[in-house]
């Protein structure tokens, strides 16, 4: 999104897991799909970063983006998976209304069965886009992303991802 004045934050009461996931076999206008690098497409569901709440661990950091209300909605459309909610009363320092998106019941059902059917993936790119966004921020942020999150025991593909036009 446009907007700029990104800033580094901590939330207590929260851990970031693996919490959501997208079922690959079906095509949504305007949202993605993988592929594995024989180009075949798996029928898997494809896992993705959340927050839960969770007492005694150490705060999740990440990042706050000044995003123009008018650009919330497609912002809301491309995190298909996640609820935009309310957070500001838990920074201890706000930078104003602070919004973010935590896994939407759909999301964590489909993980759930997911796991239970063995089709829950996470795909390797992702994983290393989301530490490397961590290691851009520093050694300290690199630290306290490590403390602050547990993917847990899911099956990590090669997988190539693939962006579908809008309806």
């Amino acid at each position: 999104m446009a907007g700029g004045g990104a800033t580094v934050r901590r939330m207590p009461g929260y851990r970031r897991v693996l919490g959501v996931a997208m079922d690959n076999r079906v095509d949504l206008p305007g949202y993605k799909y993988y592929r594995r690098p024989d180009g075949s497409r798996p029928a898997v569901y494809v896992a993705f970063a959340d927050l839960v709440a969770y007492t005694g661990g150490p705060p999740v950091n990440g990042v706050c983006v000044r995003v123009d209300p008018d650009e919330l909605p497609a912002l809301d459309a491309r995190e298909r998976n996640y609820d935009r909610c309310d957070m500001t009363h838990l920074l201890a320092d706000p930078p104003g209304l602070t919004w973010m998106y935590l896994g939407s019941i759909a999301g964590h059902e489909r993980l759930a069965h997911a796991r239970e059917s063995g089709t829950a993936v996470v795909a390797r790119s992702y994983l290393t886009t989301v530490e490397s966004g961590f290691r851009a921020l520093g050694p300290s942020e690199l630290t306290a992303f490590r403390r602050s999150t547990d993917f847990g025991a899911v099956t990590v593909e090669e997988l190539e991802r693939f962006d579908l036009p809008p309806g």
